[in-house]
């Protein structure tokens, strides 16, 4: 062994003494992962390839329906996004730059800025409220549902091509359905480290999906693509700390606005590497130390992610990892009449990884509240639903809420973890005051590919969003219309007017 190893190895194990008997830290460094790093070449110009190469005609019937879906979602997110605290901000962010009023839409708000800017804003509102959809996990070793939110970096980045393209309906659903294939199977392949390190794969893997969506829009190929992707890449970022603030939704929004910024400089004939994804210093050794070839070689569209493992639309504003959980107890709550004066408390277990996302155990915030497990159980258990309307601050700091919070324990399953991560398995026990032990379980919460919304579903949750912010009714229903036929719409642009003031 040479000394710089043992010296280096010895830094480390010094390292996890100490933090051994630090209160609160793991007593375990994570080494480099000892396999090496996989050389396999021509994994960018695959990615683009399949991108410049695909057709409409070369996407399932079914997918396009799922896609549809969350494009009506995306869209409405968008509209109930723009009145949360941080889309305010970032219309006085936008109104400073002097920009306005030229350019494409920022949904819920009359203004128009270039193209980039718009895509942040969207963005940022479509993950605003941590309602948008879920990228699913097809690997064991990955924690289901914490991959990527799929059409809040992308849909963006496509509905602002479009509207200065002109671009018709069904161009747009194939350049958004390329995207979020795009991202999704970066996700799926890169390390679990990634992730569980403290990257947010919604920032990082987004721009990448952005960027392949706009340059299939503007008809980019396949030299043009790899750049796109490998300008993408070099502004990949999130930080998992951030969760519970605004800087969550930002990272969307960066995310959407990357990718625009990639496809402007490449049509510019900006300059990138070829091979940024499968490089010794390129996105997947930067970003996760590994990757898996076998989960983006020769995968894309094989299957489509939105057909498997799925991707998930939910239900209820909050962290997809509380949907189990909040499923499950409104089933118990309506099958055995259960209200909050008849409970005692409540147990709820899951897996190690999953309170790793759902952080706050006390919020005091409505964004705190997204992520935090007590306080989504509990005020199910107080007013029988969880809608944009229980996420605020005031809500959350209401004292009969806080008072509940205390009531709901949340832990480390054993039973939980052994059925893997692959899984959202939640396990309830609600103990009563009459000594009654109610108990439950869950895999998956509704909105999964398990237990999907349907189109109406999804349009009803479109609808409550669009009235969240006095959004015209006629409107909302012209939307829900084109959206369902989508791919017979002449021109993009009468869809993005009426998200539009």
């Amino acid at each position: 062994m040479k000394r710089r190893d043992f010296v280096s190895r010895s830094a480390l194990a010094t390292v996890a003494g100490l933090l051994t008997n630090a209160k609160g830290y793991s007593s375990e460094v994570p080494l480099p992962c000892p396999a090496p790093f996989p050389n396999v070449e021509g994994v960018t110009k695959y990615v683009a390839q399949f991108v410049v190469d695909t057709t409409l005609a070369q996407i399932p019937e079914v997918v396009l329906e799922l896609g549809k879906k969350s494009i009506l979602d995306g869209l409405g997110l968008a509209l109930a996004g723009s009145v949360a605290e941080s889309g305010t901000l970032v219309l006085k962010y936008l109104q400073n730059l002097g920009l306005q009023n030229s350019g494409t839409r920022v949904f819920g708000s009359g203004m128009k800025v270039p193209s980039r800017f718009a895509a942040f804003a969207n963005g940022v509102s479509i993950h605003a409220d941590d309602f948008d959809d879920t990228q699913l996990a097809a690997a064991k070793d990955r924690v289901y549902g914490l991959l990527v939110h799929p059409t809040a970096p992308v849909l963006p980045a496509v509905l602002a091509f479009a509207e200065l393209k002109g671009a018709s309906g069904s161009e747009v659903m194939l350049a958004y359905h390329l995207g979020v294939e795009v991202e999704c199977k970066v996700a799926e392949a890169i390390s679990p480290r990634h992730y569980e390190d403290g990257f947010h794969s919604t920032g990082t893997c987004g721009p990448l999906g952005a960027a392949a969506a706009g340059g299939k829009l503007l008809g980019f190929d396949a030299q043009q693509m790899r750049r796109a992707l490998s300008i993408a890449a070099s502004q990949a970022a999130g930080l998992r700390e951030n969760f519970g603030t605004m800087t969550k939704p930002f990272h969307a929004g960066h995310a959407a606005e990357s990718g625009v910024v990639a496809v402007d400089l490449t049509g510019l004939g900006w300059t990138a590497a070829d091979q940024i994804l499968e490089a010794p210093r390129g996105f997947f050794h930067a970003y996760g130390g590994s990757y898996d070839p076998a989960a983006i070689v020769d995968r894309l569209g094989k299957p489509w992610t939105f057909s498997s493992p799925g991707i998930s639309i939910k239900p209820f504003p909050s962290g997809s990892l509380t949907h189990p959980g909040m499923t499950e107890l409104l089933r118990l709550m309506r099958k055995e009449h259960i209200e909050a004066v008849d409970v005692e408390r409540v147990d709820v277990g899951t897996n190690h990884n999953m309170p790793n996302a759902l952080i706050h155990h006390r919020p005091t915030t409505g964004l705190q509240a997204k992520f935090s497990m007590e306080f989504c159980l509990a005020v199910l258990l107080l007013y029988g639903q969880a809608t944009l309307a229980e996420f605020r601050d005031e809500v959350v700091n209401r004292r009969e809420v806080q008072a509940m919070i205390h009531r709901v324990n949340f832990y480390v399953d054993p039973d939980a973890d052994k059925a893997g991560f692959d899984k959202m398995t939640t396990i309830l026990r609600i103990h009563l005051k009459n000594g009654k032990t109610l108990s439950g379980r869950a895999d998956f919460g509704k909105g999964s590919p398990a237990n999907p919304m349907t189109y109406e579903e999804v349009a009803d949750k479109f609808r409550g969003n669009a009235a969240f912010v006095n959004w015209p009714k006629q409107n909302a229903e012209m939307v829900v219309d084109l959206v369902r036929a989508l791919e017979r719409v002449d021109d993009a642009r009468k869809l993005v007017a009426l998200c539009g003031k």
